[in-house]
């Protein structure tokens, strides 16, 4: 669904908004599917944990980096409507997406438990200038049921902490609970944030609890001092050039892959590109150059 105008402007003055019904069921059924290429469900889990012991072993290690086995993930990182949000709130069609994680957890070995931090630390190299325009975008695809038993995603609006530095972006375990709100949903729901807002994940309080979440992140390209993830330091992993052969050419732009009509393309670059993405579509980027 587009993502109403009314939660980017929720982004835009309480620093967060929480869209329910987001994906449509059917792709929601089948990402859901497809993380089972990648992790064990709640039921394959649980009947033995021990088998898994590495994905607990501390909170981050459930958490994958982008090219997925599945294209029923690898598409969500583009779809249209979340896209269309991020031109929308970060005020330009010249985006990079800077940063893709699906992360599951699961509740008995170890504790999610955070403080509150914001989540420029690693995701820029100064602080986020508030009154900016040009926002970077930051979120949770939903991918399972999130209530408060399974560990929701605790904010606190932007007019709570108006008066507080940016920096230190970590805070003191504690400060700010009582100010907090749960980042709760079913599945196919988005969580939209900004990184200067006070966030932390919490613990999974149920017993054979688990959260499974996709996290795309945006923003303006041209701005050196803001990212995260290099994608030529993952171009060489077999599931890359599968996923980038399905995108279109504007889904690949935000990787940074070169446009159509850019000076880039020339019949060399279109022999070779093609033969390292056998599997893509190379007519597009022809344009202008084999006339």
């Amino acid at each position: 669904m587009r993502v109403p105008d009314a939660n980017l402007d929720e982004v835009r003055t309480q620093g967060y908004t929480i869209v329910e019904g987001f994906l449509e069921p059917d792709l929601l059924a089948a990402a859901q599917e497809g993380i089972k290429a990648v992790f064990p469900d709640n039921a394959t889990y649980f009947a033995d944990p021990n088998a898994y012991a590495d994905l607990v072993k501390h909170p981050f290690a459930g958490l994958r980096l982008f090219p997925y086995p599945n294209w029923d993930i690898n598409r969500l990182v583009v779809n249209p409507d979340l896209v269309d949000a991020a031109e929308r709130l970060c005020g330009t069609t010249n985006l990079d997406i800077y940063k893709i994680e699906l992360w599951a957890k699961y509740s008995g070995k170890t504790d999610y438990d955070q403080h509150h931090h914001r989540d420029y630390g690693n995701h820029t190299i100064v602080v986020p200038k508030v009154d900016d325009d040009f926002v970077q975008m930051t979120t949770f695809l939903l991918l399972s049921d999130v209530t408060e038993l399974n560990g929701p995603t605790k904010v606190v609006s932007l007019d709570k902490t108006k008066d507080l530095p940016l920096y230190p972006n970590n805070l003191s375990k504690g400060e700010y609970v009582d100010k907090e709100v749960s980042v709760v949903g079913p599945a196919g729901s988005l969580f939209i944030y900004r990184t200067d807002v006070l966030h932390r994940g919490s613990a999974l309080l149920g017993e054979n609890q688990s959260r499974f979440m996709l996290l795309v992140d945006f923003k303006p390209r041209g701005r050196p001092w803001t990212g995260k993830i290099a994608w030529p330091d993952r171009a060489n992993r077999p599931d890359w050039a599968p996923a980038l052969a399905r995108m279109t050419p504007r889904e690949r732009e935000l990787f940074g892959f070169p446009a159509i009509g850019d000076r880039y393309w020339d019949a060399q670059t279109l022999r070779d590109v093609g033969l390292r993405y056998p599997e893509m579509d190379m007519i597009p980027y022809q344009t202008g150059v084999l006339a």
